[in-house]
């Protein structure tokens, strides 16, 4: 079971959640501190680690989410406290660099959902635990499943490779 952390509405730009003034620092390792800094009260309980790692904690987004620049760190920032994106729609750029540093992200068309809801994710839908509804989601090329699954990219190619040996 999961907890929606924050519920955005559209058009969440990357320079939302990792705004471009922060960008002398791009390491995976640093840049969390800067997810959503505009936000300052959301940043705050991301960075006391309010909410836990892994599956457990969702932010929603609603169309367009990722839009604007091309910068990874802008997932990087997400990943760096391993939530799971759930949107209506995600821009396509950020989609990629979303599976290539493997952010959890979930294309959801219907979604609705608040903070504080509950949500059960599921390979083919996710259920608000919250409000009874079910929300069919988009599902994933097992190509692009994989690599996400595997932690990204470079992780991915990491296991082609030890498979050939």
């Amino acid at each position: 079971m999961a907890k929606v952390i924050i519920a955005l509405g559209n058009d969440i730009s990357t320079d939302d959640t990792y705004p471009g003034r922060h960008m002398a620092t791009v390491l995976p390792s640093e840049t969390p501190q800067f997810a959503f800094s505009d936000r300052t009260e959301f940043n705050a309980r991301l960075r006391a680690r309010e909410f836990p790692a892994g599956s457990g904690s969702v932010i929603v987004g609603g169309e367009n989410f990722g839009c604007g620049s091309s910068r990874e760190q802008a997932c990087s920032t997400l990943k760096g406290y391993e939530v799971t994106v759930v949107a209506k729609s995600i821009s396509r750029i950020f989609l990629q660099n979303s599976i290539n540093l493997g952010l959890k992200v979930v294309l959801c068309p219907a979604i609705e959902a608040s903070e504080g809801d509950e949500l059960e994710i599921t390979e083919d839908r996710v259920l608000n635990k919250t409000t009874g509804k079910a929300f069919d989601q988009v599902k994933m090329p097992a190509s692009r499943k994989g690599i996400m699954d595997a932690g990204g990219l470079i992780p991915y190619t990491r296991t082609l490779l030890k498979a050939r040996k």
